[in-house]
């Protein structure tokens, strides 16, 4: 039985499309089949094209809630439709906790978890309205799941959104589904500003255990699964999209001898520090 996903004739919304991992979403889209609108301040540098098709930018800026509301009031009138928000625009510059105040970092809560919460609530009506429902793809991060030094607000804001979408998947149902995709490392054109040249890159992703940082191109493959009829029984799912995750800091840490029993730990399976004993 084949897999493919036909989205032809509906219509996916992504904020923040114009590059990286936005972009590699709306490409997958239009692969897929759908119309594509891309949103952002800026235009993309060229344009966002797939499959011999080309995704439609209209500027906004998120934090403007008046200016949301009037985006997907006018995306109603001009299309009659709406199958999939993906909530996709954020970011934060890296800034430990003490050397900003709380205004600066409650900016970047607002881009990362108020913007999709606005987005949302504003999309709401048109995507209820369509003949199979709508989607709605919240752009997390495993920023979320674990400490977040250096982007604290950043990690808080898409813990926030994960708790968000899963209390928003059981309030719109079954009109509305809800999931997140939780990311780790994504390989974009800003890739040299984190990880420095290739080889850096390269170092980053051996910490993976798939061995490298994830391509747009796998986050958007993800993103069309959960906006399918493939993915009709999922809403307030969380999907990780991070490659395994990261190797926990202990294996490396620890010193372990040689094995002297068959069922000993071993220097490549080492017994975690909280596993129980036997008696």
């Amino acid at each position: 039985m084949s897999l493919a996903l036909d989205l032809s004739g509906r219509l996916a919304v992504v904020t923040g499309g114009t590059r990286g991992v936005g972009a590699g979403i709306a490409r997958a889209f239009l692969q897929a089949g759908a119309e594509v609108v891309i949103c952002a301040r800026r235009p993309p540098d060229a344009p966002v094209t797939a499959a011999g098709r080309t995704a439609h930018f209209r500027p906004l800026d998120l934090r403007d809630q008046a200016a949301v509301r009037a985006f997907f009031a006018r995306l109603a009138d001009d299309y009659g439709r709406l199958d999939c928000l993906v909530n996709n625009a954020g970011g934060t510059p890296y800034r430990l906790l003490g050397e900003a105040d709380a205004e600066r970092h409650a900016r970047v809560v607002a881009l990362n978890l108020l913007a999709p919460l606005t987005a949302s609530l504003a999309a709401y009506e048109v995507l209820r309205s369509g003949p199979a429902g709508g989607a709605v793809l919240m752009i997390g991060s495993v920023s979320g799941t674990r400490p977040s030094p250096g982007t604290a607000a950043y990690g808080a804001a898409k813990a926030g959104l994960d708790h968000l979408a899963r209390s928003m998947a059981v309030e719109w149902a079954p009109d509305v589904r809800v999931n997140t995709l939780v990311l780790g490392m994504v390989r974009t054109e800003l890739s040299a500003l984190h990880y420095g040249d290739e080889a850096g890159v390269a170092a980053v992703g051996a910490t993976v255990p798939l061995g490298r940082l994830a391509e747009p191109a796998e986050i958007g493959d993800a993103c069309v699964f959960l906006a399918s009829d493939r993915a009709a029984y999922l809403t307030g799912a969380s999907l990780f999209v991070h490659g395994g995750g990261e190797r926990p800091a202990f294996l490396d840490a620890a010193t372990v001898n040689h094995p002297t029993a068959p069922d000993a730990a071993t220097a490549d399976h080492p017994t975690p520090p909280d596993a129980p004993k036997d008696d």
